[in-house]
């Protein structure tokens, strides 16, 4: 692709995209043939033949833009894109400059729809190319020589200004004045023919396709400026000789380059880094051919089974397991926590977390959309394209406003003109520079993307940027029980066998249906069945929800007749409930001749609560939000656990479908409700819930239907999310505030001429500026990060501070 930045690319770059295996390096299949769901396969990895392009193909691609400066430039876009036939949905982001197009591999190619971009008059490059990124450095610096140049003649032309602004009259003779004029005409040259390129390239762009952006009255204003002080250089005789205005011209560009440029490095430290993000795994690795030796191959040619050399400062490129050496790795982006994990042999690894100590030999086991790496991106990129209902009020009524700009411009050329056109010339230049709406359209989404790569960079995924102002508003947050307000893990602490069992056969048994569930009471029985025989086998197996499984289960040996098996509740099991004091007690039951279940053991499951849990609640509770609790498990473990966490209102033995009544009842009540769950079976109450968070590192995250997905262990990152949303919708209030009260002081002051264009372009760039700043705030550590606020003991202080999670001290054996 081409790197020449003064020319659009050359089409036959944009063909080279058309080849299907490169369509996953900057995007995934969101719907393959055959598929009826829109998003039946989100985050599977595409290769060779799945990238063959077929009817019902319909794939979801990721692009950064050149050339747009506005919400007016993102409308443009998108209207260029829903044009091209085969393009189905598309969100164009005027914060983050990137855009999201979902298209019919069948009916459009990449450089078609590119090619409409183009011709619109901008520039779309891969996201996930590494011209994205060179791209972005060349735009750097670029607006930097734009500002220095702009900078320095700025300074020239207001020293050669300041003799006519000091000297009393008779002090300066008309040929003296007359050199100072053309001194400063032609310091204005590099200023207009370079610093403001970008201005005017813009609005030719935009007279020519018949539309309107933020950029075209601010070129007028200098066009206008720079017509009226030329005329006055040449004819000081004529009706614009009194005056010119090359100090003023000079000072309004420079500060709006000025607060173009802050605005730049605000947004590659913040929405920007997304983009730092997704080009962490490598370009190559190394791979063992058929021969044995290693050789470097490009990424995304890995496939599942390959053997690979990670180095030492490397990125996983994919997930795996390794099978020689050990190390210790960075997962900071997987989890939000900071401290290097152990890896020995045999340990997992995860695409995009970094090797830290040695080199490693890796089996791929997991590669592109299949690692949770991707589906990370996919809910990064996802959020960062949203536009939260703010912004998109602020981009309806930019065009509007601008069109009204015009008007009021030219209604105050008309009104003082006859008294005196130069002085009429330069209030219309202060009205159309002053009241551009860049700041209005910032406000919003500037604030909300920097909440999220806040939220991300502790470990916690915002999947709904709706969901931060929904968060701001919630009165009251309901826990699932297990897996969140407890630890993930759970043991076996007795088992109690029906009369002539043994406890290794039941635990063989239940260990047969619980292999195929993902429920800590599951996965407990499991490891405490670890050395038990694989001797069974489980057809037919069925889970209900916060219930149970069901499985016909066949004897590998053949001298058994197959059983109908229950592993579950009591009331699943079809057995009566039994008092087991503060464990959870899980049964298995098998079915006899008569249809009726019976016992066959019962196994005593104890929990850990967090520690912080207590502590986590207060602080909700002290930021006025009612907790309760709504659990599957029986009552008495549940009302143990709201005693040790402080919570008043717990209720238990609810099915998914009680769950979703519950939230119900008091969204009728007219309470704003968030959820929090282990996003395993809580998928109707977290979707139903007016804001959710799916809690556990076993959250599968291509399907969860949560607004944040918690990555880390720590439950304080619950309550540290609500305040920053808080926080995060005052500084949107406050950004809007300033932006609507802005305007409304500056344009009557334009207006009436008491505004000198300078100033109307120091107002421009500071409102744009101040919003950016301001949003800036929210980059900061998350509300309550500091432990002093929760007063939590110090083994929660040290979940705080984003340290590992400690696992369960409990043995499952």
């Amino acid at each position: 692709m081409s790197t020449n930045s003064s020319t659009l690319p050359d089409m036959a770059s944009h063909v080279l995209l058309d080849d299907p295996q490169e369509w996953a390096a900057f995007g995934r299949l969101r719907r393959p043939a055959g598929s009826g769901t829109q998003d039946a396969v989100a985050g599977q990895a595409v290769h060779g033949a799945l990238a063959e392009v077929s009817p019902d193909a319909v794939w979801e691609s990721n692009v950064v833009l050149e050339g747009m400066h506005c919400a007016a430039c993102a409308l443009t876009i998108e209207d260029a894109l829903r044009s091209v036939p085969g393009v189905e949905q598309v969100d164009v982001s005027a914060a983050t400059h990137r855009a999201r197009v979902v298209w019919r591999a069948s009916r459009v190619l990449p450089s078609q729809w590119m090619a409409a971009v183009q011709k619109a008059g901008y520039r779309a490059l891969p996201a996930m190319d590494s011209h994205a990124r060179a791209q972005r450095q060349r735009e750097n610096r670029r607006a930097l020589w734009r500002w220095l140049v702009a900078g320095f003649c700025m300074m020239q032309v207001m020293m050669y200004a300041w003799p006519a602004y000091v000297a009393q009259p008779g002090d300066l003779t008309g040929e003296m004045e007359q050199l100072l004029r053309w001194a400063s005409w032609v310091l204005t040259l590099p200023v207009v023919f370079f610093a403001c390129g970008p201005f005017f390239t813009s609005a030719l762009r935009d007279i020519r396709l018949r539309r309107v952006s933020m950029d075209l009255p601010v070129a007028l204003g200098m066009a206008i400026t720079f017509v009226v002080s030329t005329a006055g250089t040449f004819d000081p005789a004529g009706i614009f000789g009194r005056e010119v205005y090359f100090d003023s011209l000079t000072m309004f560009v420079f500060f709006l380059l000025t607060g173009r440029w802050l605005e730049l490095r605000l947004r590659d430290r913040t929405a920007g880094a997304l983009e730092a993000v997704m080009n962490r795994l490598p370009d190559s690795v190394e791979r063992r051919g058929a021969d044995g030796v290693f050789a470097r191959v490009v990424t995304r040619r890995l496939a599942v089974g390959d053997t690979i050399r990670v180095l030492t400062g490397e990125a996983f490129p994919a997930d795996g397991c390794i099978t020689s050496g050990s190390t210790q790795s960075d997962e900071a982006l997987l989890t939000g926590e900071s401290t290097p994990v152990a890896r020995p042999l045999g340990s997992q690894v995860t695409a995009g977390s970094y090797n830290l100590q040695a080199p490693v030999e890796v089996r791929v086991e997991g590669v592109g959309g299949q690692t949770r790496f991707a589906q990370i991106l996919a809910l990064m990129e996802s959020a960062s394209l949203q536009k939260p209902r703010l912004a998109q009020l602020a981009d309806r009524i930019a065009r509007p406003f601008l069109l009204a700009v015009l008007l009021a411009a030219g209604l105050a050329v008309a009104w003082w003109w006859p008294s005196d056109p130069g002085h009429a010339l330069m209030v219309a230049v202060a009205v159309l520079i002053v009241t551009c709406p860049c700041a209005l359209s910032l406000a919003t989404p500037v604030a909300m993307l920097t909440a999220a790569g806040t939220l991300a960079r502790h470990g916690v995924l915002v999947r709904n940027l709706q969901g931060l102002e929904a968060l701001a508003s919630v009165d009251t947050l309901v826990f699932d029980k297990t897996g969140t307000l407890t630890r993930d893990g759970m043991a076996v602490q007795a088992v109690r066998c029906a009369p002539g069992l043994e406890r290794d056969d039941v635990l063989a048994l239940a260990a047969t249906l619980a292999r195929q569930s993902m429920h800590p009471a599951s996965r407990a029985i499991v490891s405490a069945a670890s050395g038990a025989s694989a001797r069974w086998n489980a057809v037919d197996l069925r889970e209900d929800a916060g219930l149970g499984l069901t499985a016909e289960i066949h004897d590998a040996r053949g001298t058994v007749p197959p059983r109908m098996l229950r592993l579950g509740s009591a009331r699943h099991a079809g057995v009566a409930a039994q008092n087991g004091g503060e464990a959870l007690q899980v049964v298995l039951s098998e079915q006899g001749s008569d249809g009726q279940f019976a016992e066959l053991a019962r196994f005593d499951m104890i929990e850990d609560v967090r520690s912080e849990a207590a502590d986590v609640v207060r602080a909700l509770q002290q930021a006025g939000v009612a907790v309760q609790i709504l659990s599957g498990d029986r009552l008495g473990a549940v009302q143990r656990v709201a005693a040790q966490a402080g919570i008043s209102r717990a209720k238990g033995e609810c099915s998914p479908q009680d769950k979703l009544a519950a939230l119900q009842d008091l969204q009728a009540q007219g309470r704003q409700v968030a959820m929090v769950g282990d996003g395993l079976n809580d998928g109707p109450v977290l979707a139903g819930a007016n804001v959710s968070f799916a809690f556990g590192r076993s959250v599968p995250l291509a399907q969860a239907r949560a607004d944040f997905v918690v990555l880390g262990g720590s439950l304080s990152l619950v309550p540290q999310t609500v305040l920053l949303a808080r926080r995060t919708l005052r500084v949107v209030r406050q950004n809007l505030g300033w932006a609507v009260g802005y305007n409304a002081l500056c344009v009557p002051l334009a207006l009436v001429g008491w505004m000198p264009a300078w100033l109307a372009g120091l107002g421009m760039a500071l409102s744009s500026l101040l919003v950016v700043l301001n949003a800036a705030r929210l980059s900061r550590a998350l509300p309550g990060v500091e432990v002093s606020a929760l007063n939590l003991p110090e083994q929660a202080k040290a979940t705080v501070r984003m340290t590992s999670a400690s696992p369960s001290s409990l043995d499952p054996a």
